[in-house]
């Protein structure tokens, strides 16, 4: 339970990175931390639980594909995340295509390293 919630934090962190950085991601909410923290909320258990297994499945066609089934992967569990946070809580990130989803992929990836990195997670 305590890495879940680390993962968690790290994730709320990297998507504000993220939704500062790209002007195709908005935050619903007010204040607009809940937003943020719902929407991480969704891509930590998404993360933690059917994320691997799909792209575990998915490879053969990343591999053909060289990658791009992986984006498409991303994106929908990003549309996912957003979608179940604004079901369940009124609040989340609102994304404006694909192409903003992969920039934002990158940019969480890139930061959850970072954090994770310093923090020794």
């Amino acid at each position: 339970m305590k890495r879940f919630l680390i993962n968690w934090l790290v994730l709320t962190i990297a998507a504000g990175v993220m939704v500062a950085l790209l002007p195709g991601m908005q935050v619903k909410g007010e204040p607009p931390i809940l937003g943020i923290a719902a929407f991480s909320l969704f891509m930590a258990l998404i993360n933690a639980s059917i994320k691997p297994i799909v792209h575990m499945l998915a490879l053969p066609f990343s591999l053909l594909s060289f990658g791009f089934v992986a984006l498409l992967i991303n994106w929908m569990f990003m549309e996912l995340a957003s979608w179940l946070a604004f079901s369940f809580f009124d609040v989340g990130v609102v994304i404006n295509g694909f192409w903003w989803s992969v920039l934002g992929s990158l940019i969480m990836s890139i930061v959850s390293s970072i954090i994770s990195g310093v923090f020794g997670k």
